[in-house]
């Protein structure tokens, strides 16, 4: 079934940024994606493309807005392809765009077409949008694998205005035996959590940052770390709920070193942590703390200090490449040969396709990586990624607390999936790492 048009408009995000949304219609009815937006942005994604100027300050996308409507969509009209030929259309557009970086019409304009696409290939088919993704990537007919969910319930870094350097926290329910439990256990220990915080740092500390995640003024990692243990004991689930971070260590990394205090414009250059010292760091939380992943300990260039923390620590925990590896095949191609991780961060928006993100996830299941498919911290209503990680079965996927809607929208749809599916699901659980 062919497109017989395709429309952009700009909407809001959760952070009140504009952002690109696309309706792509065929004769089965009328298809709409919307593009998520990252705030600690890796310098190898993708091009997101903004208008600049004063308008949004400098956030407007009319120009993606503008390529989908007057470069796009006439040209991928015209060349006739059907719908379901997912690989067909994210090259197509590729081509068109022609730069290492989908720099000349934007990834963001090219990722709100792909997405649309998905969603009338799998209604041209007949299926759920889980299932195409699935068939698209070459996964057999196993049963699905619904996901363990990493819950960011404490922000710091770029997330917070709080001393703390590291960006997230979070908790993940692998000894639940099912999403719903999952959810479950979430939801209490994050309400625990708040009544937590509540007690020892007041009402103010309990409001919310980006992803739904408290943000109290707390001072160093170890802090946080204990409100999570302390949370998920009062809560009944200690050996039942792990912990997760996530460093975002690109944004601490200066002159070749990690300032853990960058938030203070006179931090003391004497305790700058080497990349050894900070590796030593991670050690320590590990063997303290019911720790079983760790995201962007290192900055995103410096894959030596990957290289050491993956031949050390990553025997016992999952060590994830976000700002590493931008979801892109080639970047990802060097970290495996490196062995600089275990695992890839996929989000949709680093590299701009359907197809690519599939191909990011075959070569990281092919190493035998872990994949954990990830929101932005500026995300829409759009679920896609909750049909993505089922369809792929990646066993685990981040997109927030269970607080906020656009957080809540992609764990609500992995709910539908999982009563849709029934005996035909199993949940990851502590096999979320390798669930198949």
């Amino acid at each position: 079934m062919a497109i017989t048009r395709i429309h952009a408009r700009q909407i809001f995000d959760s952070r009140g940024n504009p952002t690109i949304e696309v309706d792509l219609t065929t004769d089965k009815g009328l298809f709409r994606a919307a593009v998520p937006s990252g705030a600690s942005t890796g310098v190898h994604e993708a091009l997101e493309l903004r208008d600049g100027g004063a308008p949004y300050m400098g956030k407007g996308v009319q120009k993606a807005v503008d390529n989908v409507n007057n470069e796009i969509a006439p040209a991928l009209i015209e060349a006739n392809i059907a719908v379901e030929d997912q690989q067909a259309i994210d090259d197509f557009m590729l081509k068109l765009d022609g730069t290492p970086n989908k720099s000349k019409l934007g990834a963001n304009a090219i990722l709100g077409v792909s997405l649309a696409a998905a969603k009338a290939g799998a209604a041209q088919k007949g299926v759920p949008l889980y299932q195409h993704f699935r068939d698209l990537s070459g996964r057999s007919n196993e049963k699905f694998v619904l996901p363990v969910p990493s819950f960011n319930v404490i922000n710091g870094g770029e997330h917070a205005g709080n001393k703390l350097a590291m960006q997230e926290f979070m908790i993940l329910p692998t000894g639940a035996e099912s999403f719903t439990e999952a959810m479950r256990m979430g939801s209490e220990v994050y309400h625990n959590l708040k009544n937590v915080i509540k007690a020892k740092y007041g009402q103010d500390a309990v409001n919310v940052g980006d992803e739904g995640g408290f943000a109290p003024n707390i001072q160093s990692s170890e802090e946080g770390l204990d409100l999570l243990v302390s949370a998920i004991e009062k809560a009944g689930y200690t050996g039942k709920v792990e912990i997760g971070m996530d460093a975002a260590a690109s944004e601490f990394y200066k002159d070749g070193k990690y300032d853990l205090d960058f938030k203070s414009a006179d931090s003391d250059k004497s305790k700058y942590l080497s990349s050894t010292e900070l590796a030593d760091v991670y050690s320590s939380y590990a063997d303290k703390y019911p720790i079983v992943t760790v995201e962007d300990p290192f900055d995103q260039d410096d894959w030596e200090a990957y290289q050491h923390l993956q031949s050390t620590l990553g025997q016992k925990i999952q060590i994830v490449g976000d700002d590493l590896l931008v979801t892109n095949p080639t970047r990802i191609e060097v970290g495996i040969e490196k062995k600089s991780c275990n695992a890839l961060l996929l989000k949709v928006n680093q590299i701009g396709t359907v197809t690519e993100s599939i191909k990011a996830a075959n070569m990281s299941f092919e190493a035998g990586w872990g994949v954990m498919v990830s929101h932005r911290s500026g995300e829409t209503e759009d679920s896609t990624i909750a049909d993505l990680v089922v369809g792929l079965g990646t066993g685990q996927i981040k997109t927030g607390a269970p607080c906020r809607s656009e957080r809540l929208a992609k764990y609500n749809q992995i709910l539908r999936i999982e009563e849709e599916l029934g005996e035909n699901a199993i949940y990851a659980g502590k096999n979320f790492r390798k669930p198949f």
